[in-house]
């Protein structure tokens, strides 16, 4: 029998609010089953918000989640195609952060600068 998890169960799992998941179902990112009044997560919808999640985490806008976990199914595309569009998205993302890197390299060395010449001042001050 396949695992299975409560929308708390998955929740604590993934480290997310249950209200998390329910934005992602309304969303229609996730497809729960229903038993009864309870959501019961398949592990589609386990690997569906992992790469949900991570897709965030990277920042990536939920469109473009929606478009990488959506060729996990094969809904739309080959592998291939999926992991072209998920290396460009990457690609983009890398370049981001380097540049944020070097405008928070260059800051912080302006940030020390300005310090030293307090301290200098205080110095000659006292």
């Amino acid at each position: 029998m396949a695992r299975t998890w409560t929308v708390g169960e998955l929740a604590d799992e993934l480290r997310v609010t249950t209200r998390t998941l329910r934005f992602y179902e309304a969303e229609g990112l996730i497809t729960p089953q229903r038993a009864g009044a309870n959501r019961v997560y398949s592990q589609r919808e386990h690997a569906r918000l992992r790469l949900i999640l991570r897709g965030r985490r990277f920042g990536m806008t939920l469109s473009e989640c929606r478009e990488i976990v959506d060729m996990y199914d094969g809904a739309e595309s080959s592998e291939q195609r999926q992991l072209q569009i998920l290396l460009a998205r990457l690609d983009e993302i890398a370049a981001d952060l380097r540049a944020r890197q070097a405008d928070l390299r260059r800051t912080l060395t302006e940030v020390t600068d300005v310090a030293a010449q307090c301290r200098a001042r205080l110095d000659e001050l006292v």
